[in-house]
């Protein structure tokens, strides 16, 4: 199955998107994840001022990209503005980040590690590094849909279009927002700061992805490209469930694995004989992936610790796109049973021998097993 991601990958080479890549000349890393985007090795980015790399995994399929890049200790990106979404998550280093439109006031607002911020769209930003440490960040944006439509990088990078909808350069724009509440099936946090994403207490009681797993999805700056984060103890899975191409999911805690399949292969892969399409990737701390569109995808948390996940991905509640929504069957697809018209698979449901390998995985590393038969 991996060959025939392969082709699909290969297939987007001539895109505006993976021309505009390569044409920035800094490393371009593909694959089914990363081990540890903190390790991750970059090359000088003369347009960006630092160094940095871009990531092209199998599951992005040409409607999300992903960039990390680094800042030197007192140093600075340069500023920039353009006309894709983005969603920047600081993984070491602290420092600022200036925001402002043309003929505004620049606004600022510091950050630290696991900070996590949507600039809007179009507006001017630059990151400053505030310390003596380099810092290193990475970024999830719709530029494969922008490049790919418009091909012209200047158009994208020097538009002066103010979208004052999103950002009227309001003074409190990046402060932190108290503002939680349901829809349907999903706990919202609308907020276009989270200070420290790997530590923000979860409020979530719906447990919608199995057993015990607390999740929140931001709405940030107006954006159709949202971020959520998931956590769960040790000795707990989640459910499985498939949804479109375009999630990148950055593990925050802990160590374990995800299997992942393609919808072709069932609900039951192993049982019916189809167990060589099934895919194990090992993650801990740092550890990048993004699941195939159509490929149902189960995550297993067997380390001493709760594990969390951030998602950054499409599915905004307040500005939807259609295909994302079309990818989910219905509203809250993804949190509904397979015979039900969803996507998700129950437990009781699942292949009994998913079961018995996240058992004897635990037993291997002496984790106890915290779910029911």
């Amino acid at each position: 199955m991996e060959s025939e991601l392969k082709e699909m990958l290969a297939s987007l080479d001539r895109t505006g998107y993976c021309q505009w890549m390569k044409s920035e000349g800094v490393p371009i890393i593909d694959g089914f994840s990363v081990e540890d985007v903190r390790e991750l090795k970059l090359g000088p980015w003369r347009r960006m001022g630092g160094n940095g790399a871009f990531v092209h995994l199998y599951g992005m399929e040409g409607q999300t990209g992903m960039y990390v890049a680094e800042i030197p200790p007192g140093g600075a990106l340069n500023p920039e503005r353009h006309l894709y979404e983005e969603m920047i998550c600081i993984l070491s280093g602290h420092g600022a980040t200036e925001i402002w439109q043309d003929g505004g006031e620049k606004r600022h607002f510091e950050w630290g590690p696991f900070s996590l911020f949507a600039p809007p769209l179009n507006s001017w930003h630059r990151l400053v590094n505030g310390s003596r440490e380099p810092v290193r960040l990475m970024a999830v944006t719709t530029a494969p849909i922008a490049m790919d439509f418009y091909r012209n990088a200047d158009f994208i990078f020097n538009c002066p279009f103010i979208f004052s909808d999103r950002f009227r350069n309001e003074e409190n724009y990046f402060a932190t927002s108290q503002n939680f509440y349901a829809v349907g099936m999903q706990s919202i946090w609308e907020t276009n700061f989270v200070p420290d994403v790997k530590e923000v207490k979860v409020k979530d009681g719906l447990y919608v992805k199995g057993t015990e797993v607390g999740m929140v999805q931001f709405e940030s700056s107006k954006n159709a490209l949202i971020g959520h984060v998931a956590d769960w103890p040790t000795g707990i899975y989640h459910k499985a469930h498939y949804h479109g191409a375009g999630a990148v999911i950055v593990i925050l805690k802990s160590e374990g694995y995800t299997l992942l399949w393609p919808k072709e292969a069932g609900t039951q892969p192993y049982a019916t004989g189809r167990g060589d399409e099934v895919v194990e990737l090992r993650w801990r701390e740092g550890s990048v992936l993004s699941p195939p569109s159509g490929w149902f995808h189960q995550h297993f948390n067997i380390g001493s610790e709760a594990a969390r996940q951030l998602a950054l991905r499409f599915g905004s509640r307040l500005h939807p796109i259609g295909l994302h929504q079309a990818a989910k069957k219905k509203t809250d697809g993804v949190y509904i049973s397979v015979k039900n018209g969803g996507t998700m698979i129950d437990y009781e449901d699942e292949d009994a021998e998913i079961r018995r390998r996240f058992e004897a995985n635990l037993k291997r590393v002496g984790t106890p097993l915290r779910m029911a038969p």
